[in-house]
């Protein structure tokens, strides 16, 4: 059988995990690599992603795609849609399907109606298929509590809470959730709207989409986590701040009805995934300590790898296609 071939576009700590994860797969092969970075421009992957490969990161897509005729982008840039967006659109042209990590894509048809449906039509134009998922958005928050809900003869409220000990976690993860930080260097950053988890409220709409629930309102509240004790290691005095927490609430009629709560700090004592249905039958879900959200998310897009082929042209979400599974 012929190897699905891929282009990586960005590697950050994501990109090259998932040029690693396709290494170790039968019938799928990454051919070419482009990222920005000087750092990285040059190099090849075998040093960059510990792989059997001497393919030469490149700066330009254009030219990457032109050389390598790839099947597929892996594409795992940016986490906000305007930014990803002129990437996409390029990509398209060429007639290549993308799968992204890109949060915002994950279910942008309320957050961002406009671009979602100029996705959606140049992904239909070029006859493409355009999926963005990942742990969170794209699994833990709003695929897996969606699909526990297939075994409930009645569903009246959701609440999906991802708790998680940020010190085990990568430094730029640290650094996007505001790990060090004083609380007004915090407040400062959370008003540029590019600070924080991404996501929560297009997996809010996720969810609501598939129940049928047309959510009134939506709160969406980012607070910080403060040190009680100094944290050495990380040079974290008392009273700094040691991550955040975010919960979304969607509400009908003036009820509650679907609440996402996502914390993140280091030296937290009870990390976990907690899914949470109130129902016919109700139901709670546990992982005690939580998924590994590096692991899960690149392991995802490469499990979506396959499939994607198989799909209809256009933007899809994760709760328009066929369940994903590992396929070695």
């Amino acid at each position: 059988m012929q190897k699905i071939r891929i282009i990586q576009i960005g590697l950050g700590e994501i990109g090259k995990k998932i040029v690693k994860y396709i290494s170790e797969r039968d019938n799928i092969e990454t051919v070419s690599a482009v990222d920005l970075a000087v750092d990285k421009v040059g190099k090849k992957l075998r040093e960059l992603c510990r792989v059997d490969s001497d393919i030469e990161v490149v700066s330009d897509i254009e030219k990457a795609i032109k050389k390598s005729k790839p099947d597929i982008a892996v594409l795992t840039t940016f986490s906000f849609l305007e930014k990803i967006f002129p990437q996409i659109e390029l990509i398209a042209k060429y007639k290549v399907d993308i799968i992204s990590t890109c949060e915002e894509l994950v279910f942008p048809w309320k957050t961002n109606p406009d671009l979602a449906k100029k996705i959606d039509e140049i992904a239909k134009e070029n006859d493409i298929t355009i999926l963005s998922t990942g742990v969170n958005p794209g699994f833990l928050m709003d695929s897996l509590p969606i699909f526990l809900t297939s075994v409930c003869q009645n569903v009246k409220y959701i609440k999906v809470s991802r708790i998680q000990d940020a010190g085990k976690r990568r430094i730029a993860f640290q650094k996007k959730i505001g790990v060090g930080l004083t609380v007004e260097e915090f407040e400062m950053k959370k008003k540029t709207g590019e600070f924080g988890h991404v996501g929560l409220v297009e997996s809010l709409y996720m969810i609501a989409e598939k129940i049928g629930w047309d959510m009134e309102k939506i709160e969406d509240v980012i607070n910080p986590v403060i040190a009680e004790d100094e944290i050495k290691d990380l040079k974290i005095k008392k009273g700094m701040v040691s991550g955040l927490e975010e919960i979304a609430k969607g509400f009908i009629n003036g009820k509650e009805v679907i609440t996402l709560v996502f914390k993140a700090a280091v030296g937290e004592k009870k990390p976990e995934d907690r899914i949470e249905i109130k129902g016919i039958p109700d139901i709670t879900f546990d992982i005690p300590g939580g998924i590994n959200g590096d692991i899960a998310t690149c392991a995802i897009v490469v499990n979506s790898i396959k499939l994607i082929k198989n799909l209809p042209s256009g933007l899809k979400t994760m709760i328009d296609i066929p369940l994903i599974s590992f396929s070695k």
